[in-house]
């Protein structure tokens, strides 16, 4: 199978629920392959070194992907409870405020991974307890 004809079968088969998880999933595994580096470097010079190389497109893909669920959330007509959209609305936010910050040298990593694991598991049908 090509894989033009194995992203075309991705697409035809896949849930936006599932394509949601293998997004999140795969941005996540790549900031947690930069995390132990950027957050133990110094704020500043030090952590704008790491930021030059695969992990800046990591942030932000995150934030994208944060930007596209608050979209969606905005929209009238959606269909998850009101107190499940404001507390999605709140982490959006908060991802946006931290990448702001990493991208600066300040925040750390695992601040954003903290945030994406408990939705990719809600994502996959798992209960999640706030923390």
């Amino acid at each position: 199978m090509s894989l033009d004809a194995y992203k075309k079968s991705l697409k035809t088969t896949e849930t936006p629920r599932a394509m949601e998880r293998r997004v999140l999933t795969q941005i996540t595994s790549r900031l947690d392959a930069h995390q132990a580096e950027y957050d133990a470097a110094a704020e500043g010079p030090s952590r704008l070194g790491i930021l030059a190389g695969p992990l800046r497109s990591a942030v932000h893909d995150n934030v994208r992907l944060w930007l596209g669920f608050k979209a969606d959330l905005l929209t009238p007509g959606n269909a998850l409870p009101a107190e499940t959209r404001a507390g999605l609305l709140s982490l959006a936010g908060f991802v946006e405020r931290q990448s702001g910050q990493i991208m600066n040298g300040r925040g750390t990593i695992e601040s954003l991974i903290a945030v994406n694991k408990p939705i990719i598991a809600a994502l996959q049908g798992h209960t999640v307890e706030a923390a």
